[in-house]
């Protein structure tokens, strides 16, 4: 067939290897350059990102920059608006083609929408694929071909579908392991590049790589679990599955004192590594897996991947989820949302020490372990009264990992708002406590003030006046509060 000059547009693929857009472009392009477009839309601090984040973003997209160069291309960084930009890149170096991933997210979904018109009009060909799911989301519908609201359902038919078609075990390898070198643009094109008005938005912005990084706290340091890049995503998970650590991850994964997660949620969702890679990392444990139990946990851990596939998908289908809650009767909940509440929860300085730990972990390492997250939005919603939305913005602007699909999905859960068929759910911080860090251990990580409490007590959040050493009380009492969101809920019903 005939090959043409091409752009290829990376959005949330952060990597050259196993990249289906990527590769379909290479294979069918004479001259083939990538981009990336820092959106502000998405580069919001306010908002929709983190520093954490912009740091994993931004180291990221250093590497990747490095790994199209030793293919014989380049990548381009532009800022601004990917309406304007996309289609005046493809002018100026006269590009017939243009690829990319497709995403799921309700602004890029109609942001694309803008830019398949324009360049249609301009005679441009334009060609997406979906990338960062295993199974598409048309493809998952119940028998009566809606899409599913219950993750149990969701699962059985998501593994079915990878098992009994094209998707199976075999079938699902990374789709290019070596790419042939690429073609890039020669020397005056560059040049001519680079003198454009398109360097205007390269250099003159507000946003550019330089500042997502500069002065940037997370930069040089070791306490965010999340590794940046294709290769050090790649390190990840083979250590997950290499070291057998997937093998007991059924014993251990609720355990926030212990390293026993993958710590791949932000690979996944800028895409340094593919599902399609984890997948595998999975399959390859399971078949070198010796008993049950290693298997179990194995399948646990893939269970979660389907979490990260649901709520994708339940975004995809029910896009208003963004706005509000699924469950119409919560936008009558009488919040109390007390402000001296809520900065108390986002300081870890309620008094409740597994809280607290939980919150400062995501102050200084932009992480927090799956199990806690449950637990201080279980005591945002259901302790402090609070709309379970105050939660979720503020996760979007401190987590590595922030996903607006997988933090709506995670929080409308533990609301009781979202697609979830008990929606009566109340963690108490202290049991949680006691069964998951018996020990004590976490908690005196992250509230070293309090590491000369004995542990029942720790736990039990029973700390005398003299010992708190400037750690404050408890601001409300679990049990009252729990009463009044009961009584609360009972009156929307």
């Amino acid at each position: 067939m005939t090959k043409f000059r091409s752009i290829f547009w990376h959005r949330r693929d952060l990597r050259i290897e196993d990249n289906i857009g990527l590769f379909e472009a290479s294979k069918n392009s004479k001259n083939l350059i990538g981009v990336y477009v820092l959106d502000p839309n998405l580069l919001n601090l306010n908002r929709t990102t983190s520093e954490a984040k912009n740091w994993f973003l931004g180291e990221s997209l250093l590497e990747l920059q490095k790994n199209w160069e030793r293919r014989g291309s380049c990548l381009l960084i532009l800022n601004g608006d990917p309406i304007k930009l996309i289609s005046k890149l493809a002018d100026l170096i006269k590009a017939e083609c243009i690829y990319w991933n497709e995403n799921i997210e309700p602004y890029e979904i109609n942001r694309d929408k803008i830019i398949t018109e324009q360049l249609s009009k301009d005679k441009r060909k334009v060609y997406t694929f979906l990338d960062q799911l295993i199974v598409n989301p048309i493809n998952i519908k119940t028998n009566n071909h809606e899409p599913y609201k219950v993750y149990g359902p969701f699962y059985r038919k998501w593994i079915d579908l990878i098992n009994t078609t094209s998707l199976s075990a075999n079938n699902l390898i990374q789709i290019q392991k070596n790419y042939e070198k690429f073609v890039g643009l020669n020397d005056r094109e560059l040049l001519s590049l680079k003198n454009s008005n398109l360097n205007y938005c390269i250099t003159k912005k507000r946003i550019s790589i330089d500042n997502l990084l500069f002065s940037n706290r997370f930069k040089n340091t070791n306490l965010c679990p999340c590794k940046p890049g294709e290769s050090g995503s790649i390190k990840q998970l083979n250590l997950f599955i290499h070291s057998e650590v997937i093998n007991s991850y059924n014993k251990s994964r609720d355990i926030p004192s212990l390293e026993t997660t993958s710590h791949l949620s932000a690979a996944l969702n800028l895409g340094t590594i593919s599902c399609r890679a984890v997948w595998n990392g999975s399959q390859m444990a399971r078949n070198i897996a010796t008993d049950e139990h290693q298997i179990n946990s194995i399948d646990s851990w893939i269970k979660e991947l389907a979490w990260r596939e649901f709520y994708q998908n339940a975004l995809f289908n029910f896009p208003e989820l963004e706005k509000g809650p699924y469950r119409e009767k919560w936008l009558n909940f009488p919040w109390q949302n007390k402000h001296s509440w809520f900065e108390a929860w986002a300081n870890g300085l309620t008094g409740i020490p597994i809280v607290d730990a939980a919150m400062r972990q995501l102050k200084h390492s932009g992480w927090m372990h799956n199990r806690c997250r449950m637990i201080v939005a279980s005591f945002l919603v259901k302790d402090l009264l609070i709309d379970w939305r105050w939660g979720e913005l503020f996760f979007m602007k401190n987590l590595v990992d922030g996903d607006l699909a997988s933090n709506n999905g995670g929080w409308q859960w533990s609301a009781s708002s979202g697609m979830d068929p008990k929606p009566m759910r109340i963690f108490n911080p202290f049991r949680q406590a006691t069964k998951f860090d018996e020990d004590g251990n976490y908690i005196r990580k992250w509230i070293p003030e309090l590491s000369h409490i004995s542990t029942p007590n720790l736990l039990a959040g029973e700390i005398i006046p003299e010992e708190r050493n400037s750690y404050p009380k408890p601001i409300i009492n679990h049990k009252n509060q729990t009463s009044i969101f009961k009584e609360l809920y009972s009156s929307i019903k």
